[in-house]
């Protein structure tokens, strides 16, 4: 019997890199699962949460819960951004405690779910058939990823397993790229200048491919990258998956 989950589509996916929440819907049917979407979703809140609007978040927030109800099935929600599995899992906790809403985010607490850390760690899945990819790719890990939801091995397992791609690990892979939300706009020149430093490790291991859970870092990378004209290319770890098939 296929496993029923429901798509939660961030803002940056949705607006800007569709073609990532395609593939992963491709990947998801490929490993046997039932595909759902509310087309009534929208943000998690996280931009205002981290703008210190916590009104206004929570007002996003509790739409959220409402736009993915526990039910009979109590379906997983499934994301391919780890940023924003980060906000709903434990910044929700800080926006309903004490509310009549707290029951209802404990309830989607335990089933929402970053991509690569469904497949491995709920399915058991560490390799999607048919995928492939020539050439060698180093690893972001984002901050969201690595210390709001701790994936650091599901997305290695998976990309490592896709035919043709050759992992090369950079120097201080766990080092924020600069992004950070309103703190690429508020810190331009540093944030640029992580970005920069991030890049120049990436380009260090001889890898044509900087590959991650979270389409906003690549975004923040990608336009430096652009910028300075850099040998390098970002990539969506959905998109490596959905690659060769």
């Amino acid at each position: 019997m296929p496993i029923a989950v429901d798509l939660f589509i961030p803002c940056f996916v949705d607006q800007i890199f569709p073609h990532t929440a395609l593939n992963m819907v491709k990947v998801l049917e490929a490993v046997g699962c039932e595909v759902h979407y509310n087309a009534n979703q929208t943000c998690c809140g996280q931009p205002a949460y981290n703008a210190g609007y916590k009104a206004e978040a929570c007002t996003v927030a509790r739409k959220f819960l409402h736009d993915f109800p526990a039910g009979a099935s109590d379906r997983y929600v499934v994301s391919p951004s780890a940023s924003c599995v980060g906000m709903v899992r434990n910044a929700y906790a800080e926006l309903f405690e004490g509310t009549d809403d707290q029951p209802r985010y404990y309830g989607l607490q335990r089933r929402i779910f970053e991509l690569t850390e469904f497949l491995v760690d709920v399915l058991g899945i560490t390799e999607i058939p048919g995928s492939a990819l020539t050439g060698q790719y180093t690893y972001h890990d984002s901050c969201s990823a690595l210390r709001e939801c701790g994936i650091k091995e599901a997305p290695r397992l998976l990309l490592d397993a896709v035919t043709g791609l050759e992992r090369l690990e950079m120097a201080e892979n766990e080092t924020c790229c600069g992004f950070g939300g309103t703190f690429a706009v508020k810190f331009e020149a540093i944030s640029v200048a992580m970005a920069q430093q991030k890049v120049e490790h990436a380009l260090a291991t001889g890898a044509q491919y900087i590959i991650s859970t979270d389409t906003s870092c690549l975004m923040h990378l990608d336009a430096y990258i652009r910028r300075e004209n850099k040998p390098i290319k970002t990539l969506h770890v959905a998109d490596a998956l959905a690659s060769g098939w």
